[in-house]
């Protein structure tokens, strides 16, 4: 059973965008501002790739989706920190609805190996996932092998975890019970299946096929800052700084360090052209 992430990291899509602009140029030029490629990163470094990189469960390919023209230092960049990550496989693609390109990945990674069941899952660039999410999904499909016997599709989904706002004097954080979050679910697929999980809205999946909850483990990190898609992930209310014994948890969970996290957001920004 093979498992494949995807996620999109500035990449240039048309249409589907809360801030819309009347070119591809534009868009661009949006996105790869250079304060605004700062705080992708630090959220992408200290949030996202540590979680995958420390997945218990190594079998696994996760897919970072990006724009064919991203300037060249913040490409090297992102090239330089997944490059000890062997399940990370860097992507780029034409602008075009993100949607669309994302599911052209994940269809053109499934054509290069077996013909087989596969755990496809999605995660935004400023999020993480517990470092036993490609473990326990793989087990639960495993374990429910009898009862998905006639389903064609299944969602396994954890719903607990943190809404985390990254500062320079550490991490707020405040626990939720999440529904349908893009991050934390995983979603099977028979062999030969036209579709991805990116053929389904996240918030939708439980109207289209059935869906297994574990509601007690904390599996994700949903990281809230003025640069989020959605306004309603901005919200700070609730947010209150680690204690020691969540600190370790955050740590040993999903490999967060918050000495990284003050680390990066106290530095100044490592910005192209500027000294």
């Amino acid at each position: 059973m093979r498992a494949i992430g995807i996620c999109r990291f500035s990449y240039p899509a048309l249409g589907g965008f809360k801030r819309m602009h009347d070119t591809v140029e534009e868009r661009e030029a949006y996105l790869y501002a250079p304060e605004r490629m700062e705080l992708r990163f630090r959220h992408f470094e200290t949030l996202t790739l540590p979680s995958i990189a420390a997945q218990k469960d190594k079998r696994f390919t996760f897919i970072v989706l990006t724009g064919e023209r991203m300037p060249k230092p913040w490409w090297d960049r992102l090239n330089d920190i997944c490059a000890p990550v062997e399940q990370i496989k860097i992507v780029t693609a034409e602008p075009m609805k993100h949607r669309t390109a994302m599911q052209l990945a994940i269809q053109h990674e499934l054509a290069q190996g077996d013909d087989d069941e596969s755990l496809q899952f999605r995660l935004d660039d400023d999020d993480a996932v517990g470092t036993n999410f490609i473990r326990g999904i793989r087990r639960t499909a495993r374990l429910a092998g009898k009862l998905r016997a006639g389903w064609q599709n299944m969602v396994i989904e954890y719903s607990r975890g943190y809404s985390v706002k990254l500062t320079p004097d550490g991490i707020l954080a405040r626990e939720i019970q999440g529904q349908f979050l893009a991050c934390g679910l995983a979603v099977l697929f028979r062999p030969g299946d036209p579709k991805t999980v990116m053929n389904y809205g996240h918030h939708k999946l439980h109207h289209s096929m059935p869906t297994l909850i574990e509601p007690e483990t904390h599996m994700y990190l949903r990281a809230l800052h003025d640069d989020n898609d959605s306004h309603a992930r901005t919200s700070t209310k609730g947010l209150a700084p680690l204690t020691a014994d969540q600190r370790a948890f955050f740590k040993e969970r999903f490999n967060v360090d918050e000495a990284a996290v003050q680390a990066a957001f106290s530095a100044p920004a490592a910005i192209p052209g500027k000294a």
